[in-house]
């Protein structure tokens, strides 16, 4: 089973760009789940989760601007949770989605829950894969330090290794399941292959000053507090960016999220391993 691939057009402040976005299952189904991924990643880390779930959803992950086959920003200062929420209201409207579904891993979680948190919206459960209102410092820090670094890999082996060494969170992978989390993640560049992202991105990131992260923190509060679907927290027990502390916050503030933690992962779980999607799958389908 593999997806189809397609494109939305999409407004930004210099014009229109073009979206892409993975599909699974049958379109004409009325039950949608959009899964959006992390900071760096591409729609294809959900394969695994989407061939599950193609039965009972049409399953549609994009890759976000700047990500993998959608095209690039000429304004960097675009690359921003807003503006990506805006870019997934534009997607809905072309699925012609009444509610959705909603798995979000880490920055997929930010963009699910900005949505979520507005007036009419369309979803109906969400799921915040090791992503909070509370970011740690020190996850930021770790992150800036790769974030659009030049790289280039001469084989797709070496490319996975060296994402392998800065991906230790998302825990024990097989080399196969590894390797197919790796390829959607290149292009070729030359001889060899280079990361499947914009190093642009970066640019609106590294410009985050402390005084800019705790307004952005109070109005995440803000946002998850106005929250009344059903949430579902996954965390990695060994996460840097979401503490302990702030996934208790989490249990007992606005929607009261249901919280499922996993063993021997870091920030954050790729939703490959069967315990994992077993989680995600029982939450969606539940009564």
């Amino acid at each position: 089973m593999i997806p189809r691939l397609d494109y939305v057009q999409c407004l930004d402040s210099r014009g229109l760009h073009r979206m892409a976005y993975w599909e699974w299952g049958e379109r004409t189904n009325r039950r949608v789940l959009v899964c959006v991924h992390g900071l760096s990643r591409q729609g294809r880390d959900f394969d695994t989760l989407a061939r599950e779930l193609a039965a009972e959803y049409r399953v549609v992950c994009p890759d976000i601007v700047g990500r993998g086959r959608s095209e690039r920003l000429a304004d960097p200062a675009g690359y921003t949770v807003p503006g990506y929420v805006a870019d997934i209201v534009t997607l809905l409207a072309r699925l012609d989605a009444d509610s959705v579904d909603w798995v979000g891993t880490s920055m997929g979680g930010l963009i699910g829950l900005g949505l979520a948190s507005l007036p009419g919206s369309p979803l109906r459960r969400l799921v915040l894969n090791d992503v909070g209102p509370t970011i740690e410092p020190a996850s930021l820090e770790r992150i800036k330090g790769y974030l659009g670094q030049p790289a280039h890999w001469a084989t797709v082996e070496e490319a996975a290794e060296a994402i392998r060494r800065i991906s230790l969170g998302f825990g024990p992978h097989s080399a196969e399941q590894w390797l197919e989390l790796t390829r959607p993640q290149l292009v070729p560049d030359g001889a060899g292959f280079k990361p499947h992202y914009d190093p642009a991105i970066a640019i609106p990131f590294r410009a985050m000053t402390a005084e800019h992260a705790a307004a952005g923190e109070a109005a995440l509060w803000a946002a998850y507090d106005r929250l009344r679907c059903p949430t579902l927290l996954l965390r990695g027990a060994e996460s840097d960016l979401l503490s302990p502390a702030t996934a208790q916050a989490m249990t007992r503030r606005g929607p009261c999220a249901r919280l499922h933690e996993f063993a021997g992962v870091g920030h954050a779980p790729m939703l490959v391993q069967p315990e994992q999607r077993a989680v995600v799958r029982d939450f969606l389908l539940a009564p």
